[in-house]
């Protein structure tokens, strides 16, 4: 309770998701002392966190359009990792750390093994973060992606020589998170799309797949998620248009039996 009310470095409390980590944390090093033999007070197993799922902005179809005619018509190795983004649902960190031999071109395919994030550095006086490569935060995250044969096409068309990071083409030269973020609120503000982060296309990604008939393990794995329930309780958020398509299945005999009387009449 106190991490949740006070915790972080300014003292203005932590997110339930962040203290849930921390929790999750606790409970793996009380797992193991005890399997080393060392008596623990408890397990922690009945602490529970609960967690308000907040409404995720999506595209819609009119947005996504929007975007993409943006996109493509100022190719530039940053926007070709947004419509990457867009099109596979990678994340932020996933797209900054991406390099061009993690594609392949004779399969089609993206490896996602490596994410980009900007860390706090303890005890430092002058710098005090550094940007860091780290595999991504859960074995399910390490996939391989298909990618859409458009995308392929722009891919291949991006640069003549292909090395170093997708966003930069170069070895020893990378494009953090934020810097990403902010160029793609930029684009937002130009195409005169409301304002929304960068996670956005990840929410929108997925929901098109569903609208699109994708089965929710294939989107499961794909996502890099650890469960299909993840899928369906995070990402997936049928449209008010794919609502109404679904009712439209329905019919009432009676109904259609009532008009017909009535027309004869």
């Amino acid at each position: 309770m106190d991490l949740l009310q006070n915790g972080g470095q300014n003292h203005q409390g932590l997110s339930a998701k962040t203290v849930s980590d921390v929790l999750s944390l606790v409970r793996n090093m009380f797992r193991y002392a005890k399997a080393k033999g060392v008596a623990v007070p408890c397990d922690a197993k009945e602490i529970m966190i609960k967690q308000s799922t907040g409404e995720f902005r999506i595209f819609s179809v009119h947005e996504q359009e929007k975007l993409c005619q943006y996109l493509c018509s100022h190719l530039s190795l940053k926007n070709i990792g947004i419509l990457l983004c867009l099109y596979t649902g990678l994340r932020v960190g996933e797209i900054c750390a991406l390099q061009w031999k993690d594609i392949s071109f004779t399969e089609n395919t993206i490896y996602v093994h490596q994410t980009l994030q900007r860390l706090q550095i303890e005890n430092a006086t002058k710098q005090r973060t550094k940007l860091v490569i780290t595999a991504p935060k859960s074995l399910c995250s390490i996939r391989t992606i298909p990618i859409p044969e458009d995308i392929v096409c722009l891919l291949k068309s991006a640069v003549p020589e292909k090395y170093g990071y997708l966003l930069t083409s170069q070895e020893n030269c990378c494009i953090e998170p934020r810097t990403m973020q902010n160029h793609f609120k930029r684009i937002l503000k130009e195409t005169g799309i409301k304002e929304t982060n960068f996670h956005t296309l990840r929410h929108t990604f997925a929901t098109r797949c569903v609208e699109a008939g994708f089965d929710i393990k294939s989107l499961s794995e794909i996502l890099g998620h650890s469960s299909v329930n993840i899928t369906m309780n995070r990402y997936v958020h049928p449209t008010m248009e794919l609502k109404r398509q679904h009712m439209q299945r329905l019919s009432c005999p009676f109904a259609v039996n009532s008009n017909r009387q009535d027309g004869s009449n």
